[in-house]
């Protein structure tokens, strides 16, 4: 039986510690990979990212002449 939770059951909060990795991390790498990183589901990464106002898109942005 689940509570609603997912597999595990339980949320983990975001510590400063996570929340660093997180805004080292974005730009730079793709978000399955900070997912895998701090353990947490790809969707837990972006929801977060979106509250700090992060952004994630690590798509390189060419110039217009």
């Amino acid at each position: 039986m689940t509570d609603g939770w997912g597999k595990k059951g339980k949320r983990r909060g975001w510590d400063a510690k996570d929340i660093r990795e997180l805004k080292s991390l974005a730009k730079k790498a793709p978000v399955r990979q900070i997912a895998g990183k701090l353990g947490r589901t790809e969707g837990a990464v972006r929801q977060k990212a979106m509250a700090l106002g992060t952004s994630l898109d690590t798509r390189k942005r060419r110039r217009r002449k």
